[in-house]
Formats: structure tokens, C-alpha cells, sequence
């Protein structure tokens, strides 16, 4: 097992992850809303007081807060959560208000506020293809080469020989492809569609349940299905196929995600395996002290989880706003602000104490207690 990194390293790691993956959120933000021809009155990384700033040319504040767990771009006539006309909106000049988040139709105010995650999902798929084109896709064929005496796949009839082309319902075309959607499905059935000897067969396995612990003492939880593939291959791909690999992966990845928050809230999968900005430091100074390559790959996980869960249709979340202007699409008018309001009190009292859990779940508290109780 190898030492964890200092807290220094630690910090600073956590900083290089979140601050660039912050700026170029709000940055979505805000060039969206330059684009409609909407005022910024503030750039901010990092909530409370100002430690260092400059305005631009354009009127704009760019500064830093202390506090670099987020950010925000404010723009002009923006007065209150739900984004609605106040009566000293009202009270502005016309050209003023012309520039303003509330004057502009509601097509525009939504990819304003989809341009942030969008641009999270963006970077992953710049930082992804630019790692497979560098050094190519390492690929292995989904065909089983040895069989674990014993296994999961043992037991389901798996033999050497076999290819796997479809499991959980996903389609695999990589032995990669295969460990992924085995990985999140722990002691649970999940059908395989199976080739051997131009026969196509269908079997259900269900992958034993493991504590995998990594060189950082680590642990986590997943399925094992016990087949050995063949050797692997590295795959150059050329810059015109590297567009369609990165996206392929990030949905793949956002697709593993939404499964296995599916678990978590089912119960399926312990919520211990839910962390906040305490884990992903931790992880962020375990992957700095492999290496450029692997703190880069992080960032574009860190990224893609982001985007994800900016997209969740909780109120105070940009998904929340794209909600309400969906169901203003379809109701040919925008919800009365006082259900606006009253929806974004229901979220913050989701959101805060979900913060507290995770951060609980970070430092470990919930098995303190455990114990303490026990």
C-alpha cells in the first residue's frame, strides 16, 4: 500500500481540479449570455468575501472568493432566485433593461443557463480525445480467455472462447465495456448475450460482490464476474475519429452514473460510496501523485459529475431553472413567482443537508457513530 499524499499536495491538488473545472462552468454562463447581448455584472470563483478582483472594460467584476467550493456569474436585472421581473427591474431604462437576463425570451435564457454544464461536458471530451489521440484507445476484445473455477461466470456457463456482446442490457464491444457494467452490478442477475461457435446463447450471471482495495487502501464495493480476456491493444485513432471516442466515453460514463445513483437511492449500493469535496480532494492528491496523465483523466471525471449534477432538476441547481423554462414552453407562460420561490426554498432544504451527509460521509462520521452506538 502505498502512503497517501500530504495535505499540502492534497490542497493544492484539490484547487488545480476544482477552480479550472468552476471557471469554465460560469464561463458557459457567461459567454452564453454575451452572445444574447446580456450584461455580467459579476465573475466569481469561490463564495464570500473578495480576496482579489479587477472590472473590465465591459463593467464586469472578475474575482475570487475565499471560499472555492463553487462560483457564479451574476447578471444584470438577475434580483432573485427564480430569475423574476422586480419592480426595480421595472424601474430601469428601457436600454437598460434590454440588457438584462429577464428581458430575453425564454429560449435564450435556457441555453444561457444549459451553456454551464454543457461546457463541463465539453472539456471532458476535449481532455478525453486529446488523451486518445495522444496515446490511443486501449482496447481488449470482449473474448473470454480463462474462467475463474468457481465464479460467477462458472456458475452461469461462461467458457473459455466465448464473446460477450451485450450484458445488463448495454451493449459491449470491449472487454472494457464488459468490466464497467459488471463493476456496478454486485450480487445482482444480469443477462449476457453470449457467442460461441456462431451460436448466439443467453445467460444470467450474478457477479459476486467484493471489497476491491486500491494502492491508496481505498475500498470500495463491485461485482466480479471471474473471466480473464485476452491481450490488450492499443488503437491509434486518428484526429477525425477522436470527436466520436470521447463522446462515446463520457456517455458511458454518465451513464454508469445515473445507474449507480439508481442503486444508491434503491439501497442496491451503500451511501457510504456517495463523497464531497473532502473525497475529491483526497482522490485528487492520490492522482496528482501518479502522475499529469492520471490527475488529467480525474479532472475529466470531476468534470463530467459536474455537468451531471448541475443537469439535476433541483431547484437552486441549473437544472432547476431549465425545468421551470420547460414547463414555461409548455404552459405558454412562466410559474407565478411565489411557486418559484417557494420551489427554491424546497431545494436549498434539500441541498443543505444532503452537503452535510456527504461531508459526514467524507470524514467517516456516520461509522463513528455506528460504533459509538453498537
Amino acid at each position: 500500500m502505498i502512503q497517501s499524499p500530504g495535505i499540502l499536495t492534497t490542497i493544492l491538488a484539490f484547487v488545480l481540479v476544482i477552480g479550472p473545472l468552476i471557471f469554465f462552468h460560469e464561463l458557459g454562463h457567461y459567454l452564453a449570455g454575451r452572445l444574447f447581448g446580456v450584461h455580467a455584472e459579476t465573475f466569481s470563483i469561490g463564495f464570500g468575501h473578495e480576496v482579489a478582483g479587477w472590472t473590465d472594460r465591459r463593467g464586469t467584476r472578475w474575482k475570487l472568493g475565499w471560499l472555492p467550493l463553487g462560483g457564479y456569474v451574476r447578471f444584470a436585472g438577475d434580483m432573485n432566485p427564480a430569475s423574476q421581473p422586480s419592480a426595480e427591474w421595472l424601474d430601469l431604462p428601457p436600454e437598460e433593461r434590454a440588457r438584462t437576463f429577464q428581458a430575453k425570451p425564454m429560449w435564450q435564457r435556457f441555453i444561457i443557463v444549459a451553456a454551464g454544464p454543457v461546457t463541463n461536458f465539453l472539456l471532458a471530451v476535449l481532455i478525453l480525445g486529446g488523451f486518445f489521440w495522444a496515446y490511443g484507445d486501449p482496447r481488449t476484445p470482449a473474448v473470454v480467455s480463462q474462467v475463474s473455477p468457481g465464479s460467477a461466470a462458472a456458475a452461469a456457463g461462461i467458457r473459455p472462447g466465448d464473446r460477450i456482446s451485450m450484458a445488463g442490457g448495454r451493449s459491449v464491444d470491449y472487454f472494457e465495456d464488459l468490466a464497467n457494467i459488471v463493476r456496478i452490478h454486485p450480487d445482482e442477475p444480469i443477462r449476457l448475450d453470449v457467442w460461441r461457435g456462431g451460436r448466439q446463447l443467453h445467460l444470467t450471471a450474478r457477479p459476486h460482490r467484493v471489497i476491491m482495495e486500491d494502492r491508496f487502501g481505498n475500498r470500495a464495493e463491485m461485482g466480479l464476474l471471474g473471466v480473464a480476456p485476452g491481450p490488450q491493444v492499443i488503437v491509434p485513432i486518428g484526429l477525425g475519429a477522436v470527436p466520436g471516442v470521447a463522446l462515446r466515453k463520457t456517455g458511458d460514463v454518465v451513464v454508469t452514473m445515473v445507474q449507480t445513483l439508481g442503486q444508491i437511492v434503491t439501497g442496491r449500493r451503500p451511501v457510504s460510496e456517495l463523497g464531497g469535496p473532502v473525497k475529491i480532494a483526497q482522490f485528487a492528491g492520490q492522482q496528482m501523485s501518479d502522475g499529469w496523465v492520471s490527475f488529467v483523466l480525474f479532472m475529466a471525471m470531476i468534470s463530467i459529475n459536474l455537468g451531471f449534477i448541475n443537469l439535476l432538476p433541483i431547484p437552486l441547481l441549473d437544472g432547476g431553472h431549465l425545468f421551470f423554462y420547460i414547463l414555461e414552453g409548455i404552459r405558454r407562460r412562466p410559474l407565478r413567482p411565489e411557486t418559484q420561490e417557494w420551489a427554491f426554498r424546497i431545494g436549498l432544504a434539500i441541498l443543505l443537508p444532503f452537503i452535510l451527509f456527504v461531508t459526514f460521509n467524507d470524514f467517516g462520521l456516520w461509522q463513528r457513530l455506528a460504533g459509538l452506538i453498537g
